[in-house]
C-alpha cells in the first residue's frame, strides 16, 4: 500500500513543482525583458533617469508631454515587479523540501521587493502625474509649494522606498534563491551560490549610490550585471532539477 501511495504521490509532487519552477523562471525572464524595453522607451522619451535630478519646472511639463500612451507605458513600469512573486513561488517550489527556510525567506523578501518597488515606480503615473497637472495652471507661489511635493516624494517614495528598500529585499531574494536553489540541485549547481553571492555584493553595494558617489562606478556596473543575473537566475529556474529527482522518480515508478 505504501509503495502504491509513493507511485501516485511522488511523481505528482514533482511534477506540480516542475511546472511552478518552469512558470517562476519565465516570469522572472520576462520581467527582465520588459524592465529592458521600458526602461529604454522612458531613456528615449522622458530622458530617465537623468531627468530625475532635474526640478519640477522642468520634469513635471515633460512628464504630461508623454501623453496617455506614455502614463500607460509607466503603469505597466510599475506592475513589473510583481513578476517576483510567480518567481519566488517556483523557488519555494522547487528547493522547500531542501532548505525549506531559505525558500520561505525568498518568498517574504520577493514580496516585500514587488511592493516596495511598486510603490516607487508607481508615484509617476498617479501622485506626479496629478502634480503635473496640477503646475501647469498654478501661480508662482503655488508652483513652489508643487516642486516641494515633488521633491518630498521623489526622495521619500523614490529613493528609500522604491530603491532603497525595494532593492536590499531584491537583492536579499537573489541571495536566498541562489543558495535554495545551489542546495537542491547539489554539486552541478554549486555555481549559483557563488554567483548569486557576486550579484547580490554588487547590487547591495550599487543601491547606496544616494548616499555617495564613490558607490557611482560600481552602479553604472550593476546596471549591466543586474539583467545578465537576472536571465540566468531564470534560466537556471526553468531547468532546476533537484539532486537525485530524476533517480527517484524512476525508483518509484519501476
Amino acid at each position: 500500500m505504501s509503495r502504491d501511495w509513493s507511485v501516485t504521490v511522488k511523481p505528482a509532487f514533482i511534477g506540480s513543482s516542475r511546472a511552478a519552477s518552469v512558470i517562476g523562471g519565465w516570469s522572472l525572464i520576462t520581467a527582465t525583458i520588459l524592465f529592458g524595453v521600458v526602461f529604454v522607451y522612458l531613456a528615449v522619451t522622458f530622458d530617465y533617469p537623468g531627468i530625475l535630478d532635474r526640478p519640477a519646472s522642468e520634469v513635471l511639463p515633460r512628464l504630461l508631454s508623454l501623453g496617455v500612451s506614455g502614463r500607460a507605458v509607466w503603469v505597466i513600469y510599475g506592475l513589473i515587479p510583481l513578476l517576483l512573486v510567480p518567481t519566488a513561488i517556483g523557488v519555494d517550489a522547487a528547493t522547500r523540501q531542501v532548505a525549506p527556510r531559505v525558500a520561505q525567506a525568498a518568498v517574504i523578501a520577493a514580496v516585500l521587493s514587488a511592493v516596495t518597488m511598486m510603490v516607487g515606480l508607481l508615484r509617476w503615473p498617479s501622485l506626479q502625474w496629478r502634480l503635473g497637472l496640477a503646475y501647469a495652471d498654478a501661480s508662482p507661489a503655488a508652483r513652489e509649494t508643487i516642486a516641494v511635493v515633488f521633491d518630498a516624494a521623489n526622495s521619500f517614495l523614490g529613493n528609500y522606498i522604491g530603491e532603497f528598500l525595494g532593492e536590499l529585499f531584491l537583492n536579499v531574494f537573489f541571495l536566498c534563491a541562489s543558495v535554495a536553489l545551489a542546495r537542491s540541485a547539489g554539486r552541478s549547481r554549486r555555481w549559483l551560490l557563488y554567483a548569486g553571492a557576486a550579484a547580490t555584493l554588487f547590487g547591495g553595494v550599487a543601491m547606496l549610490r544616494n548616499v555617495t558617489n564613490v558607490v557611482a562606478p560600481i552602479a553604472a556596473a550593476n546596471n549591466t550585471i543586474l539583467p545578465i543575473w537576472m536571465l540566468v537566475l531564470g534560466i537556471a529556474l526553468v531547468t532546476h532539477r533537484a539532486s537525485g529527482e530524476v533517480a527517484g522518480s524512476r525508483m518509484y515508478t519501476s
